[in-house]
């Protein structure tokens, strides 16, 4: 396989480019920055900006076999222009790239926040998109969607992958984040909506990986026809956890104390949307120390059943939750 990973600087996009590459296939890497980590790998980068028209993309592009994109913007703050230039513009740009050289296999990298509209779901196989949106991200990704799946056909063959809270070695995100605001004495419990346990889905990151990889190989072994061809799913590890018995389960691995305050969840979402208001007001570009989307997130159950995933890709997930944990928790000992 011919490859070209967009975002190979990322957690998600790097794991891809090194599997692919240590399986023997060719890699072109494709993302703003310089990253000299890449081409110590044998990955060929090039930094471009793939919101800008004429961004040799389709250069780029000719020959390849199947594109992963995995370049976006993420978080939780910030005005929608901030976010809709990467990630659907830059997405606009892959997919007509891709159309127009003739790539056989796209593999595209959304979330499920998409879906999440402030409720709780618990082991979900199938949800509409969002109507109502609490951050600009999930929002972006949503719109990016909608295009890829009017993008793709016979003519270019393609499949969307939402993983769901990736982690594992290397992760500069989710658990950074949580030990720091920990380590800080920052870190809040939030309670739950409901009253119950909050059940979440995590996606190791080895887990992501390989089912990328196991996309792209279908929909290049059997074209249109692949099962997984023009249709969205999520991803994550086999087994939910309860969020905050998790996040303490990490806390205690490394060292770092736990959580010293506990919020509920109406309280959460009303200081989230207080600080949301004094922020715009201040013009601060800043994450507030809260947000309305991240005070839903903590305290309602979003958890994924993995069968549709499982049963037409004919994939596995090659980790558990608890040895992803294990690795999580190694690691972070480690650095």
């Amino acid at each position: 396989m011919r490859a070209l990973v967009t975002g190979a600087g990322g957690f998600l996009g790097g794991a891809i480019a090194r599997r692919l590459r240590a399986r023997g296939d060719e890699v072109l890497s494709v993302s703003r920055g310089s990253h000299p980590a890449l081409a110590a790998c044998g990955i060929a980068h090039h930094a471009l900006d793939l919101a800008r028209p004429g961004s040799r993309l389709r250069e780029l592009m000719q020959g390849v076999d199947a594109v992963f994109h995995c370049a976006a913007r993420p978080g939780v703050w910030g005005p929608a222009e901030g976010y809709l230039a990467p990630n659907l513009d830059g997405t606009q740009e892959v997919v007509a790239a891709a159309a127009r050289a003739g790539v056989r296999a796209l593999v595209h990298t959304s979330s499920p926040s998409v879906c999440f509209d402030g409720h709780s779901h618990r082991m979900a196989r199938s949800l509409p998109l969002a109507r109502r949106f609490l951050a600009a991200y999930p929002e972006s990704k949503a719109r990016a969607e909608e295009l890829v799946l009017r993008g793709l056909g016979p003519d270019l063959p393609g499949t969307i992958l939402r993983p769901h809270l990736l982690f594992g070695p290397g992760d500069p995100h989710l658990v950074p984040r949580l030990l720091q605001r920990a380590r800080a004495g920052r870190l809040v419990r939030v309670g739950s909506a409901d009253g119950t346990p909050t059940e979440v889905s995590l996606c190791f990151i080895d887990t992501a990986a390989s089912a990328h990889l196991a996309a792209a190989d279908q929909l290049l072994d059997r074209g249109p026809q692949a099962p997984v061809a023009g249709r969205a799913y999520f991803l994550a590890q086999r087994e939910p956890v309860d969020l905050w018995a998790w996040i303490q389960e990490v806390l205690d691995g490394v060292g770092a104390p736990p959580p010293r305050r506990r919020v509920s969840a109406t309280a959460a979402r009303v200081l989230g949307a207080a600080l949301e208001a004094a922020w715009r007001l201040a013009g601060r570009a800043e994450e507030p120390p809260l947000t309305r989307f991240v005070a839903a997130q903590l305290s309602t159950s979003h958890s994924y059943d993995l069968e549709p995933l499982e049963q037409d890709l004919g994939w596995r997930e090659e980790i558990g939750m608890a040895e992803a944990t294990a690795r999580t928790i190694a690691a972070l000992r480690e650095a």
